[in-house]
C-alpha cells in the first residue's frame, strides 16, 4: 500500500493545505466539516432579502454588521432539494479572504480534531472537477470535507479559500 493511501502524516500534507479542526454541520442525514480558520461565525436563521437572477440555491442576501453577503442553501446546491428552515438550522459565515459567504445547514454537530491517519482522499466519481477536498474518517462515520469555494464558484462568485488543496 503507497504512503498516501496509509495516510502517513507527511504523505497527508496536512500541515498547511488541509484543516487540522473542522466545524462540522449536517445537510440532511450527510455530514460535512469545513476548516475551523475559515468559519468567521455561525448565525441562526434570518430572513433573506432576495436577488434578481441568482442561481436557484442562493437564497438572497443579508446585512452582517455592514457587510452584505450571499446566503446559499448547501442542500439545494447538492441536489437534496430546498432547506425547510427549523428552530436548528443556522447559517454559517465563511471567510474566503477577501469575500463572504453564508451557507445554510440544518444544524452544526462539533469541532473535531482532525489527524492525518483519518483523511482520506475523495473518491474518482468520474466528475471533471471534484468538488471534495477530502474525506475524514471518525470511527463508523464519514465527514466529507468539501470544496466550498468550488461550488459556489460554479454560482459565477469568485471565491478561494486560502490554503486548501484536494487530498491525493
Amino acid at each position: 500500500m503507497s504512503a498516501a493511501l496509509r495516510r502517513e502524516p507527511a504523505a497527508a500534507g496536512l500541515s498547511a493545505s488541509l484543516p487540522q479542526r473542522i466545524v462540522s454541520f449536517r445537510v440532511d442525514d450527510r455530514h460535512f466539516g469545513v476548516d475551523v480558520s475559515t468559519v468567521r461565525e455561525i448565525k441562526g436563521w434570518q430572513p433573506t432579502t432576495p436577488i434578481p437572477n441568482a442561481p436557484p440555491h442562493v437564497l438572497g442576501v443579508v446585512n452582517l454588521r455592514g457587510t452584505v453577503i450571499a446566503v446559499h442553501d448547501l442542500r439545494h446546491r447538492l441536489g437534496l432539494g430546498h432547506t425547510s428552515v427549523s428552530a436548528s438550522s443556522v447559517v454559517v459565515i465563511i471567510d474566503f479572504g477577501d469575500q463572504l459567504a453564508g451557507v445554510l445547514v440544518d444544524a452544526v454537530s462539533d469541532i473535531v480534531d482532525v489527524t492525518a491517519d483519518m483523511l482520506r482522499p475523495p473518491p474518482d466519481l468520474g466528475a471533471r472537477d471534484s468538488m471534495l477536498l477530502a474525506i475524514v474518517v471518525r470511527g463508523d462515520s464519514v465527514i466529507v470535507l468539501p470544496d466550498l469555494a468550488a461550488m459556489l464558484r460554479c454560482s459565477g462568485l469568485s471565491l478561494e479559500l486560502p490554503n486548501t488543496k484536494v487530498v491525493h
